[in-house]
């Protein structure tokens, strides 16, 4: 059987953990030649040695436009080109309109504008026409949420990114498309109730409640969206935010 990726070269950033390492090991079993990122060596070298296959970590921070730079000058040191970029690395915590600080702003801003910008950007010289580009937004690009609003004002950039670089990309037929889960089961939601194992659930059990297929997401479930995104099967689907949410953010 024909794997969809194979032969391929995808670039997955911020994959050590959760969506981005649940959609690096799709990508592999898909049989892509798979790099990915993370900010510390000892999770980045676990999440190499759990997916196994034809990986490559490198290790940076994707809101360091340097860092950026040795993700692709790694690339470029053995393959000629690039066939999709997942620019999943962001994060977020909370932090009510009256105690934002600006150290919050400008790390939320850094990690999930700035370096979604400048890792599509900078890829686009290794990236080959008809390519695919997908971004990861989230349903809070859509929906009100107490204490997250710098959060989610960076996702809501995000989703106007992909509206636009479409057009930008259009005479190289590159196609963005944004992948936006909702409450989904990973180390950093769960680590937003703290280190509590009995709050942790009590969150996930709250954020299941409210979506209609009555449970959060599993990040192997959003990585199916990714790979549908940026595979063939896809190939007339463009600039869109695909919600992956149980019906969160639909009703």
């Amino acid at each position: 059987m024909t794997k969809r990726f194979e032969n391929k070269v995808v670039v997955v950033t911020g994959a050590t953990s959760g969506i981005g390492l649940a959609t690096a090991e799709a990508f592999a079993r898909e049989g892509a030649s798979v790099f990915i990122t993370g900010r510390r060596q000892d999770a980045l070298d676990a999440a190499v040695k759990a997916i196994g296959g034809r990986v490559t970590g490198v290790r940076g921070d994707m809101a360091r436009l340097a860092d950026i730079d040795r993700l692709y000058d790694a690339v470029q040191q053995r393959h000629a080109q690039i066939d999709v970029v997942f620019a999943n690395a962001g994060g977020g915590e909370f932090a009510p309109l009256g105690a934002i600080t600006e150290a919050h702003f400008d790390t939320t801003f850094a990690t999930n504008v700035k370096g979604t910008l400048f890792t599509v950007q900078k890829a686009l010289p290794l990236l080959k026409d008809g390519g695919a580009i997908v971004l990861t937004g989230s349903t809070t690009s859509i929906e009100g949420t107490a204490a997250f609003s710098v959060y989610s004002a960076t996702k809501a950039a995000v989703r106007s990114f992909a509206r636009n670089w479409m057009l930008d990309l259009k005479d190289r037929k590159i196609r963005v498309n944004v992948v936006s889960p909702g409450a989904t089961r990973t180390p950093g939601l769960v680590g937003l109730a703290g280190e509590d194992a009995e709050k942790q659930q009590g969150l996930l059990d709250f954020l299941g409640a409210r979506i209609p297929l009555g449970r959060v997401g599993e990040a192997a479930e959003i990585a199916n969206a990714v790979l549908f995104l940026a595979s063939d099967a896809a190939s007339f689907v463009n600039g869109v935010e695909f919600f992956v949410d149980g019906g969160q953010a639909q009703v």
